[in-house]
């Protein structure tokens, strides 16, 4: 069985837990609202186009597209997906409809909402915050990506990607950044999880051979 990156991995890990305690420690020194307004600034219509892609690129379709190419060509790594999907599920959905259903978005939090930047044909939500799910699944992406493929390019080229994603849902005002940061520590743990079972599952398998 081909060899996962696990060294790859340990950098986009570390990379994507310190983003996370970065925003995490943004939010607390400026606050929730004052740093979503910094970071909600409106950059011109290209950039409205562009972060309306990347959100796109965060949806929870890309998990049938990711299915299909590890059936194709990563079959006996399946399970370290299935289980990367499981743990972020429980996660997000935990957090959003069960622990902090009515956790409000920018557009409910914020009194002024003249101050809010918004981008015209997007639906604005008005609960469930905390995490971002479409950062949580970009982030997830990207470490499976460090832990499939042994190209060094992944590490900057993935982060970007999720990094991107994330931000898109603070520049479309959907989440506070400290949801973004939410998203890219489940991912993290998530994967994370997902790795040591796969692990422990893998051996054990090995074993009975």
């Amino acid at each position: 069985m081909e060899k996962l990156s696990l060294d790859q991995f340990k950098a986009g890990l570390i990379m994507t837990i310190a983003g996370a305690l970065l925003l995490f420690l943004f939010n607390w020194l400026i606050g929730k609202n004052e740093l979503f307004l910094l970071l909600n600034e409106d950059l011109g219509k290209g950039a409205d186009y562009l972060f309306i892609f990347f959100t796109f690129l965060g949806d929870g379709i890309w998990w049938i597209a990711i299915l299909i190419l590890f059936i194709l060509f990563r079959r006996n790594f399946l399970p370290l997906l299935l289980f990367s999907f499981a743990f972020s599920e429980i996660f997000i959905e935990s957090f959003k409809y069960f622990l902090l259903p009515t956790e409000p978005r920018p557009i409910s939090a914020i009194a002024d909402t003249k101050l809010i930047h918004t981008v015209a044909g997007v639906e604005l939500h008005t609960i469930a915050s905390f995490p971002s799910g479409h950062t949580t699944q970009a982030f997830i992406f990207f470490l499976l990506g460090c832990l499939m493929l042994k190209k060094k390019w992944i590490l900057a080229v993935g982060f970007l990607y999720a990094l991107l994603v994330g931000y898109s849902r603070i520049y479309l005002a959907q989440h506070f950044p400290r949801d973004v940061a939410g998203g890219m520590l489940f991912a993290s743990i998530s994967v994370l999880l997902a790795l040591l079972i796969f692990h422990r599952w893998f051996e054990n398998k090995k074993a009975l051979q």
